[in-house]
């Protein structure tokens, strides 16, 4: 290690300690999420017992050491207990993928993606499909043709909010016409 590198070192070490001092202070409790605490464990572990009581600044070496078997631990259980912020992000575009199939029922993959895309989602076609497959959504050219007409009202609900069935009776000297609109009805018995 050369002298440059040390005094970073020795610089990042006396930063934590200010940090650390700064929170004594206040009383306040370091809140680290998921993420955090697992880059600190896979850190912690390479530097050992020995350098991590030397350099620990913000957690004790025990700690840190816990966090690492608990990493180990989940790894081998086959439960996933890790909420990354791309597994969030992924639910977010499960959502979406599904929401913008139902409502566009000629949409395939590719459209899908670029709607996605246009929203700042980055994801391939293949991931599209795996997700609608995973949903029990069927592709595109099928979709469009099973349509059924609460799919239908779904995807023309704003326009068919705006033509509303409209009809109108109208009594004139005992006959009567019924009409879509006002302005096309023909009037039998008037001149």
């Amino acid at each position: 290690m050369n002298r440059k590198q040390q005094q970073v070192i020795d610089y990042l070490l006396e930063e934590n300690q200010v940090l650390k001092q700064q929170l004594n202070a206040t009383g306040k409790k370091l809140s680290l999420n998921d993420t955090q605490r697992r880059n600190l464990a896979k850190k912690g572990k390479l530097l050992g017992w020995a350098d991590l009581h030397k350099y620990a600044a913000l957690v004790t070496p025990t700690t840190l050491m816990a966090w690492h078997r608990r990493l180990v631990a989940a790894k081998y259980t086959g439960i996933r207990r890790i909420n990354t912020e791309r597994q969030k992000e992924m639910e977010v575009i499960k959502e979406l993928c599904v929401k913008f199939a139902e409502e566009n029922p000629d949409w395939g993959y590719d459209r899908i993606q670029g709607a996605l895309a246009n929203v700042g989602y980055e994801v391939c076609d293949t991931t599209v499909g795996n997700i609608l497959r995973a949903k029990g959504i069927i592709p595109a050219p099928e979709r469009g043709k099973r349509s059924n007409w609460k799919q239908f009202v779904r995807s023309h609900l704003e326009v068919m909010a705006v033509t509303d069935f409209l009809n109108v009776e109208v009594w004139t000297d005992g006959d009567w016409c019924v009409s879509k609109s006002s302005s096309s009805c023909s009037w039998p018995n008037v001149k």
